[in-house]
């Protein structure tokens, strides 16, 4: 048994995303030592709360205007209301923004175009050839998170021959298409075609898949169709022409007889022999033999291809996880537990440490106790992380050199930062929203 690879993909070593838990990881840096000498495991809890409820707030807002921007464009809304140009412009464009920002802040990547056609054109689990009509979409952009290799076995010539192949899974892959606006649609056979698979003009489809192979991401595309590989035509097309050949130089020599025998019986011609008469029903069986012979490849045209997309089905529609307005709460969901997660390794590694570590030093701790404590490899990227932790009052720079300040300075800033999110709104009668109480 031979062994293949798929083609060079642009996957990193490792992703940027935390496949733990936020309680586990929080439940693991409260029971280090340094944490429990210290005596400061409730304090460093209390803090971790404040800092997901002020996350949970700002992306509260973010959802928030994912489902309203997503009003315009949802497939599911039954009913078409009249909205103008430049509402629906200014709606896509934040709603892409804001839609793309949260993929990235949950650790997704964008895959990039040039990289889905490589890997369908490499493809070697599913022998499939596909097609999707991309100019019925105005955009489709895909996004990935964690992946890992797999080996499977396929079949070639026949099922005579096994291959071992690995390939890169995709753990997570959203899908987002835009389809054309009905002002942008100037073929009548777009119109059709769109109307066959049910897609509105105008709408957004949003998808989330599991377990993707990377050579399958193009399967992924709405209106995907199957399409024969040249291997295929060749094993359907030959014997067609081998066996239809002789019929139809059969059918030569008596389609002139039988002609004579229709005009016999339309009165053109007085007299008809016997002999013509057999040789004309030996044309009219040649005929239905011809007939009955391309009926048959076409029937098994029709096999193959549902072949085919019973592959194709099987492949990936089992795989769907979510669709639409619903992935939204999802996406949401995952960037807030990642951002808590990074916040809270960023703060705790700047808190427990003896000098004031550089950026990079950071990086490379936070990234050793992952690998030490629960056996992943992550790149961490602080960057961000401490663009937060500065947003919300508690980072200290000195030159290239960071801090934070203790457990209660820092919980007392996250409060009055709490009561500031609803300083504005808040009447004179109103009762103050407070988080859990102060630690003594």
């Amino acid at each position: 048994m031979g062994n293949g690879t798929v083609a060079e993909t642009n996957v990193a070593t490792c992703d940027r995303f935390i496949p733990v838990s936020k309680r586990d990881l929080l439940d693991a840096l409260v029971a280090t030592p340094d944490m429990a000498r210290a005596g400061t495991g409730d304090r460093f809890r209390l803090l971790c709360r404040l800092l997901g409820a002020a996350f949970h707030y700002e992306h509260f807002e973010r959802l928030e205007r994912l489902r309203d921007d997503y009003y315009y464009f949802n497939p599911d809304l039954e009913v078409a209301h009249p909205f103008d140009p430049a509402s629906l412009e200014k709606a896509h464009s934040e709603l892409v923004a804001i839609l793309t920002d949260a993929l990235k802040e949950a650790n997704f990547v964008e895959v990039p175009h040039a990289d889905i056609a490589r890997a369908h054109d490499d493809r070697q689990l599913l022998r499939v050839e596909v097609d999707a009509p991309m100019d019925d979409y105005r955009e489709v952009v895909v996004f990935r998170r964690g992946h890992h290799m797999k080996t499977v076995e396929t079949r070639q010539w026949f099922g005579l021959r096994k291959r071992a192949v690995e390939t890169v899974i995709y753990d997570h892959v959203v899908l987002m298409v835009m389809v054309k606006p009905q002002a942008d649609i100037k073929s009548a056979q777009q119109r059709r075609r769109l109307a066959k698979n049910r897609l509105k003009p105008g709408t957004i489809l949003i998808k989330y898949f599991r377990d993707i192979a990377f050579c399958d991401l193009r399967m992924l595309f709405p209106e995907v169709r199957v399409v024969l590989s040249v291997f295929d035509k060749l094993l359907l097309g030959v014997p067609a022409l081998v066996g239809g050949i002789p019929i139809i130089l059969n059918l030569y020599t008596s389609l002139s007889l039988l002609f004579v025998v229709v005009g016999f019986y339309l009165g053109v011609r007085g007299t008809l022999e016997a002999d013509e008469i057999k040789t004309a029903l030996a044309a009219l069986s040649g005929l239905a033999a011809l007939g009955g012979f391309i009926m048959r490849q076409w029937v098994k045209y029709q096999r193959q291809s549902l072949k085919y997309q019973k592959e194709i089905t099987d492949n990936v529609y089992y795989r769907n996880v979510n669709n639409n307005a619903g992935i939204f709460d999802y996406i949401v969901g995952v960037a807030e537990e990642q951002e808590c997660k990074e916040v809270f390794l960023a703060y705790y590694f700047l808190h427990m440490a003896a000098d004031r570590p550089t950026k990079e030093l950071l990086e490379q701790q936070i990234e050793a106790w992952l690998q030490a404590t629960f056996g992943i490899e992550v790149k961490f990227t602080v960057s961000d992380v401490l663009e937060k932790l500065n947003r919300l009052g508690i980072l200290q720079r000195d030159g290239d050199r960071l801090a934070v300040p203790d457990l209660l300075e820092a919980i007392d800033q996250l409060q009055r930062k709490w009561t500031d999110f609803f300083r504005e709104g808040k009447s004179a009668d109103s009762t103050n929203v407070n988080l859990p109480m102060r630690v003594a």
